[in-house]
């Protein structure tokens, strides 16, 4: 598929099944991924790969976190949680992995690993696997970077939840580009 194809037609779909990216596949898009734009040569990024019985530990460590951050939403969103990372049949956990910089702040540094998250998606799309970006309470979140082990300044910045669409989906309308472009010609 051509760059600009890839681009205009991605779309999220959240019900998701397999297949999903081969191993081949996946050295594919997490090489894209490694392309995000990355001031300094920081590669302010980590990826968690989760499949296949992966997703049942990932349930148990985001039930956890979620009942370390707020017991009642754990308890009244138990099923909810727990069969969450059954929407999909992989999900790549995206960690923004900051370090201190005299040049490139930490916001630059989430940034990059934003983009990088972007690539994923842009890359598996552009293989004809679909995906959805999803956050919420699990992210963004000191004490669910804790539950993945991770460093005190890794953060995580997302789910991307991938595989192959259930259903057709359907583009939306075009947007007019007047509405969100300010020219200073």
């Amino acid at each position: 598929m051509d760059a600009i194809k890839t681009l205009l037609t991605r779309k999220s779909s959240p019900r998701l099944q397999e297949p999903s990216p081969s191993s081949e596949e996946l050295e594919l898009i997490f090489q894209a991924a490694l392309r995000a734009p990355d001031h300094a040569a920081l590669k302010p990024w980590k990826f968690i790969k989760v499949s296949g019985k992966g997703r049942e530990k990932l349930a148990e460590v985001l039930l956890d976190a979620v009942n370390k951050i707020n017991p009642i939403k754990a308890s009244q969103d138990r099923d909810k949680i727990l069969s969450a990372p059954y929407r999909a049949p992989l999900i790549i956990i995206v960690v923004a992995s900051t370090q201190d910089h005299e040049i490139v702040p930490e916001i630059e540094q989430i940034l990059s690993a934003g983009a990088a998250a972007q690539n994923i998606l842009i890359a598996a799309h552009s293989m004809g696997y679909s995906g959805i970006w999803r956050t919420g309470l699990v992210s963004f979140n000191k004490e669910v970077s804790r539950s993945f082990d991770l460093a005190d300044n890794d953060i995580v910045i997302g789910y991307l939840y991938i595989g192959t669409s259930e259903k057709e989906m359907t583009l939306p309308s075009n947007s007019n580009i007047n509405d969100f472009v300010i020219n200073w010609d």
